[in-house]
């Protein structure tokens, strides 16, 4: 059995279709421009569940933030007290190359966290700030650009 063919215009391929009309957006302009100019400098972590267990994903990522090979600081801001020096040592961390603070007299964690990012003396600065408003955390941002240093924040539930 054949069907008569009434059309007389001829049907596109179905490749050569979607070649025929633009793309929105351009493709090549999106792959090259830059997604940002300036390198992310706060980052956070967000981490629910067993205290135990937090530590247990956290202790990977301190422990290569604590083998950085640039010779400044891993800052950790008014740690959780289960984040001991027994527990640091225990998860492989180099302890030599920590420093943990606390905030003294009337100092928030905040105002520390954003000090010892502003000194730049630490190549990256880990707090556990929570809540953390828009404000504070631009706040965060802006004294580790001034101090070219990483800000991490830790919330843990």
């Amino acid at each position: 059995m054949q069907f008569p063919h009434t059309s007389q215009q001829a049907q596109l391929p179905l490749f050569e279709a979607f070649m025929v009309q633009p793309m929105a957006p351009n493709l090549k302009d999106v792959v090259e421009s830059p997604w940002s100019a300036e390198p992310e400098v706060f980052s956070e972590l967000s981490l629910r569940g067993a205290a135990g267990n937090c530590l247990s994903l956290l202790a990977p990522i301190l422990r290569e933030l604590s083998e950085d090979q640039d010779a400044r600081w891993l800052t950790l801001i008014a740690p959780p007290a289960s984040l001991t020096q027994t527990w640091l040592r225990e998860a492989g961390l180099n302890r030599e190359r920590i420093l943990l603070l606390q905030p003294r007299g009337t100092q928030s964690a905040q105002q520390l966290t954003c000090e010892a990012l502003r000194l730049g003396r630490s190549h990256t600065v880990v707090s556990w700030l929570n809540p953390l408003s828009t404000t504070s955390r631009q706040q965060l941002i802006s004294a580790a650009r001034i101090g070219d240093a990483q800000s991490l924040n830790i919330r843990l539930g």
